[in-house]
């Protein structure tokens, strides 16, 4: 039905460098052009699939870096994201892993795998500081990226609840 909630659950990786710089997505809402934001990589899990599957499959496809699970350490977050995307409304459950790379622009990389919709709302990944993200002007999700990131780094394996972020 038309206007129906999506509810489905999905995975998000903070992949960071060996220079401390987070990799994010800047994309945007197909039917909504002028709207654009930060994001990091990720997205729903498949059929049968666990957070920790979803996140290294995910990260691959979306970005070409390839992981191993044991590669990941988390879930560092769990939160509920409530947005509205292509002019439909979600609710998704995440859980947000962090992946380190010693030094990710020399790491070999697979071919990214977008799909034609990924194709269409994707505008392009950096690796930003957080003074960068903190200071964007465009939207950020989560927002507390803004926020400092040493407790993330340094995970001290207490995953915490972001609650129902509205985005």
């Amino acid at each position: 039905m038309a206007g129906s909630r999506i509810e489905r659950h999905g995975a998000r990786v903070l992949l960071l460098d060996g220079e401390g710089r987070l990799l994010l997505v800047r994309g945007h809402d197909p039917h909504d052009a002028e709207r654009s934001f930060w994001f990091t990589p990720g997205g729903g899990l498949e059929e049968a699939e666990s957070f920790l599957e979803a996140a290294v499959r995910e990260l691959a496809e979306e970005t070409g870096y390839v992981l191993e699970p044991h590669e990941l350490v988390g879930p560092v977050w769990r939160r509920t994201a409530v947005f509205d995307f292509a002019s439909r409304p979600y609710t998704q459950h995440e859980e947000i892993f962090v992946g380190l790379l010693a030094d990710a622009e020399r790491r070999a990389r697979a071919e990214a795998s977008l799909t034609e919709d990924e194709h269409e709302a994707l505008d392009e990944f950096a690796w930003l500081t957080q003074a960068q993200v903190a200071n964007e002007a465009r939207e950020v999700f989560p927002e507390v990226l803004r926020e400092s990131w040493d407790w993330f780094v340094a995970w001290d394996g207490v995953t915490r609840e972001l609650g129902v972020n509205p985005e």
